[in-house]
């Protein structure tokens, strides 16, 4: 992360913080490569409204969240995560991600997974997102090449919590 960052991590809270959209909001759509279709987007600022949310903040500035959606007691998954494309590659998805982590682990949960495209869709944007989640200790579980549609053939990833 760059010396000049002061990120700090706004705990998700059970049941979620209130208007967390207004924050998520402009973070995805700052993020058209991954976030382009508009129903999809639109459902994904709703839920960090309705499912606990992590937020980065530079500042005042909202760059980047996570939400988690809590399927199973001892079971959970990363429903929609966004870092601002200002603040890519200098350690916020990791915060987020550690974050994340450590409330799973005090709600419990055992087990969280993250879906993605899968490398049938050549994108180099998706190749990234892959590459961060592998780097995270995420392990591949199955493709579903019709979960979503055929151009986007998804991708499950799972990672055992202690």
């Amino acid at each position: 992360m760059s010396s000049d960052l002061s990120i700090v991590i706004q705990p998700a809270t059970s049941p979620p913080t209130a208007d967390c959209a207004t924050s998520c909001g402009p973070i995805l759509r700052a993020l058209p490569e991954w976030f382009g279709i508009e129903s999809s987007t639109k459902a994904y600022i709703e839920s960090t409204d309705q499912m606990p949310t992590i937020l980065a903040f530079d500042g005042q500035r909202a760059v980047g969240f996570l939400t988690l959606n809590q399927h199973f007691p001892q079971s959970a998954e990363i429903h929609v995560v966004g870092v601002h494309p200002d603040y890519h590659r200098q350690g916020v998805g990791r915060l987020l991600q550690a974050e994340a982590e450590r409330w799973c682990l005090q709600q419990g949960i055992r087990l969280l997974q993250v879906k993605t495209v899968a490398e049938g869709r050549e994108c180099v944007h998706y190749k990234k997102t892959r590459a961060f989640y592998l780097s995270m200790g995420f392990v591949p579980l199955e493709v579903f090449p019709t979960l979503w549609d055929e151009e986007c053939p998804c991708l499950q990833l799972v990672k055992p919590l202690r």
